[in-house]
């Protein structure tokens, strides 16, 4: 028996839609014998410094009559020790996370930049209850600050409660505020707890006298 399997990349999409990119059914409709698509092939090893799975590129030889896929592998493994290059390998639509008929206007790829948010939101599953955007640190940063609302100033004042994380990260925990996420720079929002609408809010932090 072989030591890996494929990945249902359809599921891990479902629960991860911000943060895990799969090719669309209509993109997967365009592959055609000769073009490569990548499969994510997850393995058991007894070696601690190994990752549970390799992303690798697979040559397209035939697709059958129900659409199932044949080729085989284009890369060499790293740790997978009984696959290699040119092996076979049969996989259906829902393994493949890869096309070159991808579109780069995804869900992953507009909330990629990062933001700051405190662990009440990321670990504790708190609703966001607070978010300002300031003026970005860096060229990955959105500029985005995220809170529940209910943090402490001592709380606050420990760097270990605050994460550098995508945006989407945030929104795979909370997205009840997405629309608001065009805002500019100096944009504050609040959640009023009897609606849990989000109102906007004048923020010294973000420099906004608005």
């Amino acid at each position: 028996m072989p030591t890996w399997t494929l990945e249902n990349a359809d599921d891990v999409a479902a629960q991860n839609k911000y943060t895990f990119f799969k090719s669309p059914r209509e993109a997967i409709a365009l592959v055609r014998p000769g073009d490569i698509v990548k499969l994510i092939f997850v393995f058991e090893s007894s070696d601690p410094e190994a990752p549970r799975a390799e992303r690798m590129w697979v040559i397209v030889d035939r697709i059958d009559g129900d659409g199932r896929f044949f080729g085989r592998l284009d890369n060499q493994p790293r740790w997978i020790k009984d696959l290699k290059a040119g092996d076979d390998v049969a996989f259906d639509a829902r393994h493949i996370i890869n096309t070159r008929y991808d579109s780069e206007d995804n869900l992953v790829e507009r909330y990629i930049k990062r933001c700051y948010v405190t662990q009440r939101v990321l670990r504790d599953g708190a609703k966001v209850g607070y978010l300002y955007r300031e003026a970005p640190d860096r060229d990955d940063d959105s500029g985005w600050r995220f809170t529940a609302g209910d943090e402490s100033d001592e709380y606050m004042d420990d760097a270990d409660n605050a994460a550098y994380v995508s945006v989407g990260a945030v929104l795979s925990k909370d997205d009840s505020f997405i629309d608001l996420l065009d805002a500019p720079t100096g944009a504050a929002f609040e959640r009023d707890r009897d609606t849990m609408a989000f109102m906007p809010v004048i923020d010294s932090r973000t420099g906004d006298d608005d």
